[in-house]
């Protein structure tokens, strides 16, 4: 039976049909944190955004594209994301086994401009042939180019909503006029977070914000409106809070692989503050299997509450 904290959340979606629900409602609904309304999302784009022994050398296992659906169902994770190729390689193994995600644009550091505008990849096809239950879109506000994605995310978003798909958001600001700072910049996460609300998905995962601010004039209505932003769980709950006051998904990128400690606090800020839930990629299937399930299994407690 459905909780009362997943009706409410389906209840936030009052344009989409019973199908995108449905779908939303099975990723909400599967692995260790079940109708509690939190998600653990393990993500594997990473060996074509960043190649494959930077992504795969550290924990060879991870090369097979089946291990990281072993993965996912051994941790109890909601729902597994990755670009067509991984997919293909284990739909047929894994098919209704736990929620996907198709990634259907994806970007290559081969040639590394400072105006990412990723390729498109796969196809809402792709996503109904494989069973997959939502499409993942990365954009980059802040980019040059990122009109061009924003179009190109609406056709790809309305074509899986009347396909009945959910739809998930990577929303990474980058660009030539931001700073390295500026990409986690509490100011400039929160935008990017209200943008990819606007461009209506039903998930957004944003990376975990610092507390510094990018833009001047960001900065004058902070400091003038007192925002409340020294603390992490403060910037969570600002960016909860930029996300339609709470009434949609966001979810939190775990990044670059580090130690298990500060992976923890990031997890309870993002718990105390509001937030959904983490989409743990590298910081999960490059460490060894034991030690990234125990790791997965420890954020999900954490989130339940238990710890």
């Amino acid at each position: 039976m459905m909780s009362d904290r997943v009706k409410q959340i389906l209840g936030w979606y009052e344009s989409d049909n019973p199908g995108s629900l449905a779908n939303l409602r099975r990723m909400l609904g599967t692995g260790t944190l079940a109708d509690t309304g939190k998600m653990v999302i393990l993500p594997v784009d990473q060996g074509f955004e960043h190649g494959p022994a930077r992504s795969f050398a550290p924990n060879p296992p991870a090369y097979n594209p089946h291990y990281h659906f072993e993965l996912a169902l051994e941790a109890g994770c909601n729902a597994y994301a990755a670009p067509l190729g991984f997919i293909e390689a284990g739909a047929r193994t894994f098919a209704g086994e736990l929620p996907l995600i198709l990634k259907l644009n994806n970007h290559e550091l081969l040639h590394d401009e400072r105006n990412p505008m990723p390729a498109i990849t796969a196809s809402v096809e792709h996503a109904l042939r494989l069973g997959c239950a939502a499409i993942g879109f990365t954009v980059y506000p802040g980019s040059a180019l990122n009109n061009g994605m924003y179009e190109q995310f609406q056709a790809l978003s309305e074509e899986a909503k009347a396909a009945g798909l959910a739809v998930v958001i990577w929303s990474y600001p980058r660009g030539e006029n931001l700073s390295k700072e500026g990409e986690t910049a509490i100011d400039v996460c929160a935008y990017a977070a209200q943008i990819a609300c606007q461009l209506g998905a039903h998930v957004v995962k944003i990376k975990f914000p610092s507390a510094h601010l990018e833009q001047e004039a960001a900065r004058k209505v902070y400091e003038k409106e007192k925002v409340a932003i020294a603390q992490p769980a403060e910037r969570i709950r600002h960016i909860v809070q930029s996300a339609f006051d709470g009434r949609r998904i966001v979810i939190f990128s775990g990044g670059a692989m580090k130690g298990e400690a500060g992976l923890f606090e990031e997890v309870k800020a993002i718990r105390d503050g509001g937030g959904f839930g983490s989409i743990i990629g590298r910081n999960a299937f490059q460490r060894p299997r034991k030690d990234a399930v125990a790791m997965l299994k420890k954020i999900m407690n954490i989130y339940a509450g238990k710890e």
